[in-house]
């Protein structure tokens, strides 16, 4: 499967500030990720270990269910009534950062429930935002509206967003082949 890499752009220009424009120099780097199959961590890693910079995973306090239909009603019950589900640890301080690089999937269209809780919990005023996003082919919906109002004191920087293979398209293929050998 090919990977599609494009920069983030928001829908309005004003919001995000083009990548050549570089985040303050005068403090660390913290890359915040949550990852449910992996496609995120592994780029957290990269990054971090490219910079260097702190490295925090956003863990809900309850973990989502290991089925991933479960976990894609459950994602879609929490995003339509606005919850913002606790995390199981938060930083204590975001007083050293200058530059968050913030990794998440698109989950329905948007930014995870849990990203909503991380944005909400910590300051990120003055800091700039540095999102990377995977997703499975349908975009970046409105994560960029997302971070926008969940860190209206941040400088939402332009990002990087890659298509990342589908847990969903994995099940239902090895599903498929299953069935075909009718093995119990």
């Amino acid at each position: 499967m090919s990977s599609l890499l494009l920069p983030i752009m928001a829908s309005g220009a004003d919001s995000v500030t083009p990548a050549g424009a570089a985040p303050r120099s005068d403090g660390k780097s913290l890359v915040a990720f949550f990852s449910r199959s992996g496609n995120t961590r592994v780029i957290a890693g990269q990054v971090s270990r490219a910079l260097p910079a702190d490295l925090f995973e956003i863990v809900p306090a309850t973990p989502y269910p290991a089925d991933y239909f479960e976990t894609v009603e459950q994602a879609r019950q929490e995003r339509d009534r606005g919850d913002r589900p606790p995390l199981k640890a938060q930083l204590p301080s975001t007083a050293p950062y200058a530059t968050v690089f913030l990794g998440f999937p698109i989950w329905g269209e948007t930014a995870p429930p849990v990203i909503r809780t991380f944005l909400t919990l910590h300051d990120l005023a003055d800091k700039a935002i540095i999102p990377f996003i995977t997703h499975g082919g349908f975009g970046l919906g409105n994560s960029q509206a997302v971070l926008a109002s969940h860190a209206p004191q941040a400088r939402l920087m332009e990002g990087f967003s890659m298509q990342a293979p589908q847990e969903r398209q994995t099940i239902e293929r090895v599903t498929q082949w299953l069935d075909t050998l009718k093995v119990k």
